[in-house]
């Protein structure tokens, strides 16, 4: 039946929310923030034009929930091996092999999260605080506290070259997600298709590892 004018369309189910934040993520993080249409969300979700924009009002708030939603799936597992009382060597072995995993399944999500970031530097204190669900200043001491005393008694006991907390995280982060921000260019410069690709990245779930803690071995 057709509704009249001014009323309100049907309450949003948490079935209807999903479909909607679903095909939200397929399309921005495909074609970013820029690049993303109301109209083809909808399409993807199966509803209505009109029942997106009720519920979500503007592009930029589905935007930014669809980044919040993005975040919270690369950084809340990493953030806790990271804190974690697992020694060092198992942090490294666990982070590259869950990563991995992760980003072989949502390839185009870290080339989106930097492109926003680029576009809506703002965006860098909500990234933070979806980690956790925390603000920044409670999130820091989160990530580096722990991995701090771990890195300081390795390079007193002589396992390991003295590195901060910051640049182990960066180093490593870096090592394992660059091949899937820069996969078109990295897929092109070494001849790979894509079952090649996933297969090179299947491989690093190893190799990494071992080479990312032999350059920290004295």
């Amino acid at each position: 039946m057709a509704q009249h004018r001014g009323t309100p369309p049907p309450p949003l189910d948490a079935d209807s929310e999903t479909r909607i934040l679903d095909a939200a993520h397929v399309v921005f993080t495909r074609r970013g923030t820029a690049g993303a249409r109301m109209a083809e969300i909808a399409r993807e979700a199966g509803v209505n034009h009109a029942l997106v924009h009720y519920y979500f009002r503007t592009k930029q708030r589905l935007a930014e929930a669809v980044f919040r939603r993005a975040a919270g799936q690369l950084f809340p597992a990493m953030l806790a091996v990271f804190a974690s009382d697992l020694p060092i060597e198992e942090k490294v072995r666990r982070i590259v092999s869950a990563q991995v995993d992760m980003l072989l399944e949502n390839r185009y999500l870290p080339g989106y999260l930097l492109a926003e970031l680029n576009h809506y530097p703002e965006r860098a204190e909500l990234l933070l605080s979806s980690i956790a669900g925390a603000a920044a200043d409670v999130v820091r001491p989160r990530l580096f506290g722990k991995l701090a005393e771990q890195l300081d008694a390795a390079a007193r006991a002589g396992t390991l070259r003295p590195i901060t907390p910051q640049a182990f995280v960066l180093n490593l982060v870096s090592m394992v997600v660059y091949p899937f921000a820069a996969r078109p260019f990295v897929m092109a410069i070494m001849g790979l298709d894509d079952a090649r690709f996933t297969a090179m990245m299947q491989a690093r779930k190893t190799e990494l590892p071992d080479f990312y803690l032999a350059a920290l071995r004295p």
